[in-house]
């Protein structure tokens, strides 16, 4: 299989990503009822992983590879493997760990699959809401199997904003000076702690945008593409902590929020 997977392949491989994902979820409420605990850090003491987190990874990646044993992988958690297909999986088996750890039910299992550098397909999975948001390249975007689409444009004054903050402190301190410039520009900014799930938000028409910094592949793989199928444009930039900073907006509002975006400080 090659980047140029045909309309079927996708299909095939969000079918595939979709009951790998509703397995990891299932496991991941059955070991949150069990009890969890810190397994180690990551980019700072506030960056947390579970040891859940590394049996969901371990789960999916076994999954998947069992079906399509040739197929490349890029895991939160550290595991990767090359492919020889041309179809990679990028997996966030928790994205919402600190929800998790603290019980708070925004956190969600994130399985997009990746064609040569184009992801074709995505799944995310709210595991305690269990709604399912799925989109395949050019195949548009789903929630529980019912069609989403962007919020029509508002002025900039009535956007409802979703965002983020870095585990560093420094970078953190910075953003949260940007953000309150921002609170005077906006309707509201939310934190809600998944960056997939916040891009599927945008996606089905719950926030009018989104931007944060610090985002990884396998934060943004499957959301992004649910929410540019129902209509967002997704942009990547350098925020002002100097990492990979994602905005988020339906295409028609995207231009005038970007420069706002810009015009408070988000970016580097």
């Amino acid at each position: 299989m090659t980047g140029t997977t045909s309309d079927v392949d996708r299909d095939q491989l969000l079918a595939l990503a979709e009951r790998v994902a509703r397995e990891a979820a299932a496991e991941v409420l059955r070991l949150r009822r069990e009890g969890v605990e810190v397994a180690a850090t990551k980019t700072s003491p506030t960056d947390v992983v579970t040891e859940v987190d590394h049996r969901s990874e371990e789960l999916i990646r076994a999954r998947l590879l069992e079906e399509r044993p040739g197929d490349g992988f890029v895991g939160e958690e550290g595991e990767s493997s090359d492919s020889s297909t041309g179809v990679t999986w990028v997996v966030d088996p928790i994205d919402g760990t600190v929800n998790f750890l603290y019980g708070i039910p925004q956190y969600a299992v994130s399985i997009a699959a990746r064609a040569g550098e184009q992801v074709v397909a995505g799944v995310v999975l709210d595991v305690v809401k269990g709604e399912c948001f799925t989109a395949t390249r050019g195949g548009g975007a789903f929630l529980d199997g019912a069609p989403i689409r962007v919020r029509p444009v508002v002025p900039l004054d009535q956007r409802l904003v979703i965002t983020g903050f870095s585990y560093e402190r420094s970078t953190r301190v910075a953003q949260a000076q940007a953000v309150a410039r921002l609170l005077g520009e906006v309707r509201d900014v939310r934190r809600l702690g998944s960056a997939a799930l916040d891009l599927c938000y945008v996606g089905a028409g719950r926030t009018d945008a989104y931007v944060e910094e610090g985002l990884h592949e396998w934060d943004l793989a499957a959301g992004g593409l649910v929410a540019e199928e129902a209509g967002a444009r997704v942009w990547q930039g350098t925020g002002v902590g100097g990492k990979r900073l994602v905005v988020a907006a339906p295409a028609d509002g995207f231009a005038d929020f970007a420069a706002l975006v810009e015009r408070v400080g988000l970016t580097g």
